[in-house]
């Protein structure tokens, strides 16, 4: 059934100045329509209002003339920084009320729209300060994987996985981050074969695990173990172990960037030749930008110079794109870039990998 644009805006104006519930919140735009639904949070530039027939509306305060709310809820000024339960007491509670651009609230508070941080209600606002998740609660991420097949004169397998886990807590970007916690595994793994021809095998595998602590709102300590296999480079194991502390220059819900320098210890065993036992450090960096129609685009990038052995140095560096499909479906075109200085004789120093697959989001 087709509705044509006339009707259509018929109807929207007759919701915008339909009577509200006496229990509803009302907000009254700058053009003299009024809308009733439910506040749901806020900050300085827009807020987020449930109407019952037009579901969530993020609406700029600029547009707003008037808003009244029969909730209690909290305003978290711009300069109030909150990382436990004692930081809460310049916290204004009261009920909502918005008159030109002034927030008020009763009991008697006002506050300028331009210096509201945060508004979310009263009892998500307790919750969220007094809750204690446990290691296994508020891991978000994605599962990655492709394959190709191919059977003919020679056959050819070839499958590529990932896991990227983090978990930040705690979750409300109003409160100052403790800690986060992340997990990323890759694999590569392929083969081709053909009678009487020697097997061609591709093997390239990565694991990590970090564990950030944060002192301030963007300054970290961290600690971090990776293992690399590679065959390809004739790289049997290398095992990483990271100390260092770590700068969140951007940290937002569409954008962040993470700066990191470490102090390390490696071991390098390849297929052929002792294993070395490195000093030295690690200066990485990782990014990611949530783009238009739900894409995210993800990349990292390290260095990791050996102070003991100047010719033991290797890099890395990753980059993904997801684009949305259905759900939590997503396509994924991804590229991994690794270099080991120092690979065995007939091994080639750079490794390039070309993924194309299908992530899984585990949790929005």
């Amino acid at each position: 059934m087709h509705i044509r644009t006339p009707l259509l805006l018929a109807a929207v104006a007759m919701l915008l100045n339909a009577q509200p519930k006496s229990d509803s919140d009302t907000i009254v735009f700058t053009n003299g329509d009024k809308l009733a639904g439910h506040f749901v949070r806020a900050d300085s530039s827009s807020l987020v209002f449930k109407s019952d027939v037009l579901g969530d509306l993020t609406i700029e305060w600029s547009k707003v003339k008037e808003l009244h709310t029969s909730a209690t809820v909290a305003v978290i000024p711009k300069d109030v920084r909150i990382r436990s339960q004692n930081d809460t007491g310049s916290v204004a509670q009261g009920t909502l009320s918005v008159e030109n651009q002034t927030v008020q609230l009763t009991p008697p508070k006002t506050i300028a729209v331009s210096d509201i941080g945060t508004i979310i209600d009263q009892p998500s606002f307790q919750k969220a300060i007094t809750r204690h998740p446990n290691f296994f609660q508020d891991w978000k991420g994605a599962l990655t994987g492709g394959a190709t097949l191919v059977e003919a004169t020679q056959n050819s397998r070839t499958f590529t996985g990932a896991v990227a886990l983090v978990r930040t807590e705690p979750t409300e970007v109003w409160i100052d981050p403790r800690n986060r916690t992340a997990f990323n595994l890759t694999e590569s793994y392929g083969k081709i074969t053909q009678p009487n021809t020697p097997t061609v095998k591709t093997s390239i595998f990565h694991v990590d695990f970090q564990r950030d602590e944060y002192f301030t709102k963007s300054v970290f300590v961290f600690g971090e173990i990776a293992y690399d296999h590679n065959f390809s480079q004739g790289l049997d194991l290398q095992q990483t172990y990271n100390a260092g502390i770590g700068w969140s220059a951007i940290n937002n819900p569409n954008e962040a960037l993470n700066l990191k320098a470490s102090v390390s210890y490696v071991r390098q065993q390849f297929t052929i030749g002792p294993a070395l036992n490195l000093v030295g450090s690690v200066f990485g960096e990782d990014y990611m930008r949530k783009l238009p129609h739900g894409m995210v685009f993800t990349q990292k990038a390290s260095i990791a110079p050996a102070w003991n052995n100047l010719d033991a140095y290797s890099a890395a560096g990753s980059a993904l794109l997801t684009m949305p499909m259905y759900k939590r479906l997503n396509a994924s075109l991804g590229i991994i870039d690794t270099f080991v200085n120092n690979p065995p004789p007939g091994f080639n120093k750079n490794s390039f990998q070309f993924t194309a697959g299908v992530t899984y989001t585990l949790q929005q």
